[in-house]
């Protein structure tokens, strides 16, 4: 099972950034998917949450109307998750995780989520 997460990077106020996770090795298909992120000595918080068939999302307060996460379907049950954040300011500076989570419903409680990727680092600055 692996879900490799990239794209993050540093860029300016103001600017954009899309995070991707290529998600492999059981059926995520049927798994609901969310970013997460994780900054400097804080908890780690959700930002975005996307349902098993798309239909659903959910975005923290921070997060609406900049960030849009989506998922496409690719072979052998793999899936990549998409997270297009837009409008970047200094307080998106953090770890962002992607991470799955059997069942179906919404959750905001990261305990809930069953795998996660490794982070990738976005670093934005004023």
């Amino acid at each position: 099972v692996q879900l490799q997460a990239c794209g993050g990077g540093s860029v300016q106020a103001g600017g954009s950034l899309r995070l991707s996770c290529l998600a492999s090795g059981r059926t995520f298909t049927s798994y609901a998917m969310a970013w997460f992120r994780q900054a400097p000595g804080k908890e780690r918080e959700l930002v975005a949450h996307i349902s098993w068939n798309g239909a659903t999302t959910y975005y923290a307060d921070s997060a609406k109307g900049r960030f849009t996460i989506s998922r496409i379907s690719g072979d052998n049950a793999k899936i990549t998750v998409y997270l297009q954040m837009n409008s970047l300011h200094p307080d998106d500076t953090a770890v962002y995780y992607c991470a799955a989570r059997s069942g179906s419903g919404y959750s905001d409680h990261a305990y809930e989520y069953h795998f996660w990727g490794q982070g990738t680092l976005v670093t934005v600055s004023s």
